[in-house]
């Protein structure tokens, strides 16, 4: 009995075990049908977008410049003497013929003495010379003392003269070494450093000069052109000759030290002529009036040369991105998936816009709001009109 009662229940368990594999099995193809079921896709996402065609633009060249007065003149004694009196201060404006220095040296005031008494001796001599000669002229025509008596007289008359004449000369040597003492300003200008203080020994052969006069009514900003770059530029102007080019260029503007624009505009000209065989550079000038004196020589600042270019590409620079010094735009294929572009790029007047030189052609679409996009991805497109991108530079750039 106990062991038909043992069988019964290992039935039962056997049993039961089956109906569950039986159940899973009958499940399997509704499972089976839930996992074929297709994805849902996400929504793209719209995005801004600009279909690039050419534009006029405005782009510059920055140098690195060195601002130099029209003239540095070294003020330097022509005698030798003590600094007696120093009549204006260290970067002082001047006009010409103002008085800045004067050097004592008694000397060149006790040979104006001497000079003055060997003038009044000379003069005496040749008075007398001459009293007697008018004495023995009637004597002589009166056959009372010989015609040669007359002529030794003249003779020594023309001596006295002589000396009388050398006399003079004296005086006026002693004149120009004594007017040597007073320094005057050979222009106007700006005073520079003053090494020398009252009490000072300098003379002629002394290493520093006085002071320097920089004459700043027009100023002459310094810089080097890379001989690749130059060539590119002035190859797309008009003209034969170097001159002719630049001719064309428009006026170049000046950038302070603290970053303003100065006020005036300047011309471009070659100052060196020559291309350094250790830099690959030449050196232009660019000349700036500068009325109110306030450029200064020596001071640095950055020479920006514009270039107008009737057909660009423009994007904006809000529309790129920098990775290891390289700019990428966000591009979009025919099927409206994005394509991170690399593009070399020129920044415009305005600082708002790039002009692509590469990477980009008329025609392709361009993302202007996305951030952050990965490749490939699909968006929906918004075209903007160019108008309402451009509208903005347009207005900044119209002179």
């Amino acid at each position: 009995m106990k062991y038909t009662i043992r069988r019964l229940c290992i039935f039962r368990d056997i049993k039961g075990r089956l109906l569950t594999i039986l159940k899973a099995i009958a499940l399997l193809p509704v499972l089976a049908s839930c996992d074929l079921k297709p994805e849902k896709k996400p929504t793209p996402v719209a995005y801004q977008v600009l279909k690039l065609s050419p534009q006029q633009a405005d782009t510059y060249f920055d140098h690195p410049a060195t601002i130099q007065g029209q003239q540095i003149i070294e003020i330097r004694p022509k005698v030798d003497g003590f600094v007696q009196a120093i009549y204006v201060n260290e970067g002082a404006t001047v006009k010409k013929g103002q008085l800045l220095f004067k050097i004592s040296n008694p000397q060149y005031e006790q040979a104006m003495v001497t000079a003055n008494a060997a003038i009044r001796i000379a003069e005496a001599d040749v008075s007398t010379a001459k009293m007697n000669v008018e004495k023995v002229k009637p004597l002589v025509q009166k056959e009372i003392i010989s015609e040669y008596e007359l002529k030794s007289d003249e003779f020594a008359l023309q001596s006295k003269q002589a000396v009388l004449a050398q006399a003079r000369a004296t005086l006026a040597n002693a004149e120009a070494n004594l007017g040597y003492t007073i320094l005057r300003s050979p222009a106007d200008g700006v005073i520079g450093m003053i090494p020398y203080k009252i009490g000072a020994l300098v003379n002629s052969t002394t290493t520093q000069p006085l002071t320097t006069v920089s004459n700043t009514k027009e100023v002459y900003a310094y810089f080097s052109w890379n001989e690749v770059s130059m060539l590119r530029f002035l190859d797309q102007l008009p003209g034969h000759t170097l001159e002719e080019r630049l001719s064309q260029i428009p006026p170049v503007i000046l950038l302070l030290a603290d970053g303003r624009k100065f006020p005036e505009a300047g011309k471009l000209q070659t100052a060196s002529g020559l291309i350094s065989t250790e830099t690959g550079a030449e050196t232009f000038k660019a000349v700036f009036p500068n009325p109110n004196g306030m450029l200064r020589s020596g001071a640095s600042a950055v020479v920006r040369i514009p270039k107008h270019r009737d057909s660009a590409l423009l994007v904006p620079q809000s529309a790129s991105y920098e990775l290891q010094n390289k700019h990428f735009v966000y591009k979009l294929s025919n099927d409206n998936k994005i394509i991170s572009t690399a593009v070399e790029v020129t920044p415009t007047t305005d600082g708002q816009l790039f002009i692509v030189s590469k990477g980009l052609v008329s025609g392709d679409r361009v993302v202007l709001n996305g951030f952050n996009l990965k490749d490939s991805i699909a968006i929906k497109p918004i075209l903007v009109e160019p108008d309402s991108v451009y509208a903005n530079f347009y207005h900044r750039t119209q002179p």
